[in-house]
């Protein structure tokens, strides 16, 4: 009798396959996607799941996976720019701050109670923190904590303040939103940072700038990083 091979221990436990998991992950943080909608989306290809256990499944392995993908990101550019915008949980202003480099990467997000200078300072070291270097230029708005938070953090590097500079920030604030209208707002600020991180690291993936790409460019991009996908998933070796 043929034994099967042993199970990644990623998904020991759990009485679907890999694929399957892995699948409706993929579904949720890469599509504007409710947890029901997959469960529909699943039960037309004969998988029978609640929607209970595809929430369950995006809690757990959304922030595994995302650590995965961003082994395979590529290195951010020289210019950074930052920007925070407004998140309403449960009545109470908190803000989403973002960094971004000139292509549009995703570098990190945090979600903060306040938008001081001192907020400013512990967003730039974590940001600086998974970089490993800093940049030649950080592009901001007006805001008046940028300055003194970047001499403190960044000395040396050029400040350019600028609104009509941070569009790139600012544009980038959009998927977000269109996720939040769908999620029906951030439950508590765990909830955003939970949810942004590992759909970050997702859309750094499977959104390529594609208006730069020929069409056999973007084709052969995307196999590679489906490729990326299953590794960061352990798909090769999951029974």
């Amino acid at each position: 009798m043929p034994v099967s091979p042993a199970r990644d221990p990623l998904y020991r436990g759990y009485r679907f396959p890999a694929e399957i998991i892995s699948y409706a992950v993929w579904l949720y943080y890469r599509f504007a996607l409710s947890h029901r909608d997959i469960e529909d989306l699943l039960a037309e290809r004969g998988v029978r799941v609640s929607y209970e256990a595809i929430r369950l499944w995006c809690r757990t392995f959304g922030p595994v996976l995302a650590v995965g993908l961003r082994r395979h990101r590529r290195r951010a550019g020289a210019k950074w720019h930052l920007d925070e915008v407004q998140l309403k949980i449960k009545g109470k202003k908190h803000w989403l701050w973002r960094a971004v480099d000139q292509d549009g990467l995703v570098l990190d997000i945090l979600v903060q109670e306040r938008r001081n200078q001192e907020a400013a300072e512990r967003f730039l070291r974590r940001v600086l923190d998974g970089e490993g270097q800093a940049p030649r230029v950080v592009v901001t708005d007006k805001l008046a904590s940028y300055p003194p938070a970047l001499r403190r953090v960044l000395p040396g590097v050029e400040h350019r303040r600028h609104k009509g500079l941070n569009n790139r920030a600012e544009n980038s604030h959009r998927p977000v939103r269109k996720r939040e209208r769908v999620l029906q707002r951030f439950k508590s600020p765990e909830h955003a940072q939970r949810f942004l991180e590992p759909f970050s690291a997702v859309h750094n993936h499977f959104r390529p700038r594609r208006h730069l790409l020929s069409a056999d460019q973007y084709r052969h991009l995307r196999t590679e990083r489906f490729e990326q996908w299953r590794e960061a998933a352990r798909l090769d070796c999951a029974a």
